[in-house]
């Protein structure tokens, strides 16, 4: 049948036809302005298995990921910690790198930043302006949604209900509520660039927009990103997007994935509700929590549970007791291992169903841990599996750090048994438990949030 995805834009599971031989695909990357947590890891491993289904299906993949470097939140940052805003920016940047590579995550091919396309952002919304999409208001350009009269086509939000969400109230110089800003003018001590309309720098959405244009062109295939960019960040970009290049459909094929909730809560830095992955990685194996962030359909929401990672640290061990035998070659046919990965290959098609596609992984690893060593079926169903966790990512062959063992509960439990007896203020226990875990190389953060636990990073 072919593969197929859920798109948001034609509102079913469509078949994915290609425009060209090589697939386009822009994802939306992070504003880094502090170090990436599960909900951030959740999209970009989500995304790492679309590119890697695509390949597997024989495809060639262009992947172009950005980096928000400039933005209200990075400035923020870097005035809560007195330093520059480019420093925030290549800090986190770095921290997502690292924490990626640990979920062995592909890098794209490109990683465009907005203050490296900023003279072509600016070219962009003077093309807009000059066609009649645009006003300027006292240095600041404004796109004029009404001039657009396909807008809401993404989001499904028609020009009455289009307003929940939006404000109310019309700021200076603006024509509509709906109207978003294309550029924004300089505030006193923060950083700006010159632009036809005065100092400034741009808003959100035309960013993306513009940088899908320099590494991609005006018509892609793919564009991924978070439920929550749905609106108004993706149907921005979509009107601005066709209003200048007059190419429609800008994208594709829009696959949108669940959020990582905490309490109810969508898992984010703004509402201090977040896990870092740093933190998660100095507890649980690498393959563990990338087995946990593919253990829910990427279109589902998912209740963040640290539950969730106990269990998947056990389910890994099948996983590499089976993956690690010997590679001996495989003589003749074995048609169990066949028919197992043409269920596989029927899952992962059918719009990237890697909860099913998990199904079938352990069923071939349960059949290759009961069968007899080195005899050619059990030879056909391990080059099944690795194939698999190839197209899953999953990193089975990297050594788990001595941190993240079954040590974790425990540990959980002392800092349990610790939190309790600050509440009883047996200060001199706490402070016992706290010493004794540093002995063993466990650091523990208390914040008004709770106490938080990490593994030192000299620990041997």
């Amino acid at each position: 049948m072919g593969l197929r995805i859920s798109n948001t834009l034609s509102g079913r599971k469509d078949e994915f036809i290609p425009s060209g031989e090589t697939v386009s695909m822009y994802v939306c990357g992070m504003t880094p302005k502090f170090h990436p947590h599960v909900g951030h890891a959740r999209l970009f491993v989500a995304v790492d298995v679309m590119r890697r289904i695509f390949e597997y299906r024989g495809y060639r993949v262009r992947h172009v990921q950005n980096f928000t470097d400039i933005d209200d939140k990075t400035i923020a940052r870097a005035q809560a910690e007195g330093i520059t805003p480019e420093e925030v920016a290549r800090k986190y940047t770095e921290s997502y790198f690292e924490s990626m590579a640990s979920l062995n995550v592909l890098p794209a091919h490109e990683y465009p930043t907005v203050t490296g396309v900023m003279s072509r952002i600016v070219d962009y919304v003077q093309g807009l302006v000059d066609k009649g999409f645009a006003y300027v208001v006292e240095g600041d350009v404004w796109f004029e949604v009404g001039k657009f009269p396909d807008y809401g086509q993404l989001s499904k939000r028609t020009e009455e209900s289009g307003m929940v969400g939006v404000r109310k109230d019309l700021e200076p110089g603006k024509r509509d509520p709906r109207d978003f800003a294309l550029w924004k003018s300089a505030k006193p001590g923060e950083p700006s660039w010159p632009s036809p309309w005065g100092e400034g720098r741009p808003g959100w959405h035309i960013e993306c927009s513009t940088m899908v244009r320099e590494t991609l062109g005006d018509q892609i295939d793919v564009h991924a990103g978070g439920q929550d960019l749905i609106f108004p960040h993706h149907e921005n970009e979509i009107a601005q997007s066709e209003a200048y290049t007059g190419c429609r459909p800008f994208a594709r094929y829009w696959p949108h994935v669940g959020l990582v909730m905490t309490d109810n809560e969508k898992m984010a830095h703004s509402l201090m509700n977040f896990t870092t992955i740093h933190d998660v990685l100095g507890k649980y194996d690498p393959a563990a929590v990338r087995l946990y962030l593919l253990q829910v359909h990427y279109r589902a929401p998912m209740a963040f549970s640290e539950d969730g990672l106990v269990s998947a640290t056990r389910s890994i061990r099948t996983l590499k007791l089976a993956y690690g035998g010997s590679d001996e070659p495989t003589e003749g046919e074995c048609p169990e291992a066949a028919a197992l990965l043409v269920r596989f290959d029927e899952l992962v098609e059918d719009d990237f169903n890697t909860p099913g596609a998990l199904g079938v992984l352990f069923d071939t690893a349960h059949e290759v841990n009961r069968g007899a060593a080195n005899v050619p079926e059990t030879a056909a169903l391990r080059a099944a599996l690795r194939t698999m966790v190839g197209v899953l990512g999953l990193p089975l062959d990297v050594e788990a750090p001595s941190n993240s063992s079954s040590a974790a509960p425990f540990i959980d439990l002392l800092v349990e048994t610790r939190s309790a007896l600050r509440v009883e203020r047996q200060w001199a226990m706490s402070d016992r438990l706290r010493d004794r875990l540093a002995e063993l190389g466990v650091i523990l953060e208390d914040s008004p949030r709770g106490t938080a636990w990490r593994f030192s990073e000299d620990r041997t």
